[in-house]
């Protein structure tokens, strides 16, 4: 009888204690610790300081303890936005607004850090120092990540109460910037090289390994063609075109066959109004009809604002 006496009341104990320990929060100290070696990685492979990351993390998920951050391993309050994965409706800006939901914490990591350096409007921040936390706060808010008018200084603060600047430092080398990756960089081939004797008198670039020329609308694909010594359907090609046609001043003209894969540094592009697979296709060097592959889609199918576009 005095066995049960104590089990009844050691039962009662934990009844009583449940609430407690299924209520307890998760303090900031403890969520920088659980999450830095995920901050530090994402810096690795997407050059977005570790300590932005870790402050945007604590900020937007209230240190882990949120409904989206509990419920849908969401940290960084992404909404759904052409999303094609698991989502939860959470209240924000409005009612029952669509959230991402993620299998684990890492895919919500690696999406934010794809979020921010695919996306155009947030290039010009990895053209800014990776350990230049201040400017990168600012950035975020004149891209419009967040409509909170003090979004900079409380990443700041949190930094720097923190100390979270000293995790950009585990970081030696990051990826170059996008924009820096598609910018037109000249490209000067070796003596041996068939296109150096054109190099003399017209100036060659070089985006993702490809040799192209930047055209003007007094050039013609037939004269280009010509002065490269190609056959004109074969600078087509080069370039996905079917047919001649009046080319406009900065086109960018391939003067060697497009790869299959985009620079190994940029995996995706996020679409902007108006774009087609065929601008892609010249931006990125990319084979037209490889890029189709890549995101199975079929040739003549047009992407939707939002849409991700594999490169790779």
């Amino acid at each position: 009888m005095i066995i049960i006496r104590k089990f009844c009341f050691s039962a009662v104990l934990i009844l009583l204690a449940a609430p407690f320990l299924f209520s307890q929060k998760t303090g900031r100290e403890e969520y920088i610790l659980k999450y830095r070696d995920l901050a530090i990685a994402q810096m690795k492979s997407h050059g977005i300081p570790a300590s932005i990351i870790l402050a945007q993390a604590c900020l937007e998920s209230n240190n882990g303890n949120s409904r989206l951050a509990k419920e849908a391993n969401n940290h960084f309050g992404i909404k759904c936005s052409n999303w094609t994965g698991a989502t939860i409706l959470h209240d924000d800006d409005s009612r029952n607004e669509c959230f991402r939901k993620y299998e684990k914490v890492e895919d919500s990591f690696k999406d934010h850090s794809d979020f921010l350096r695919y996306r155009e409007r947030y290039k010009f921040l990895f053209d800014l120092e990776p350990t230049d936390y201040k400017a990168w706060a600012y950035g975020l808010k004149s891209a419009g990540y967040a409509t909170n008018p003090q979004y900079p200084q409380l990443l700041i603060k949190l930094i720097e109460e923190n100390n979270l600047t000293q995790y950009d430092y585990f970081v030696d080398v990051v990826p170059p910037s996008p924009s820096k990756i598609i910018a037109d960089q000249e490209y000067k081939p070796v003596k041996s090289s068939s296109l150096y004797k054109f190099s003399l008198s017209r100036k060659l670039f070089s985006k993702n390994g490809v040799a192209y020329i930047v055209g003007s609308s007094y050039d013609s694909y037939d004269n280009l063609a010509r002065e490269y010594r190609l056959f004109t359907s074969e600078l087509l090609r080069f370039n996905d075109l079917k047919s001649d046609g009046p080319i406009k001043d900065g086109t960018v003209i391939y003067v060697e066959k497009k790869r299959k894969a985009g620079d190994k540094f940029l995996d995706k592009h996020v679409c902007e109004v108006g774009e087609t697979m065929y601008g892609i296709s010249q931006k990125y060097a990319i084979v037209l009809k490889e890029l189709y592959k890549l995101n199975n889609m079929k040739p003549g199918e047009e992407p939707s604002e939002g849409l991700e576009i594999r490169l790779r």
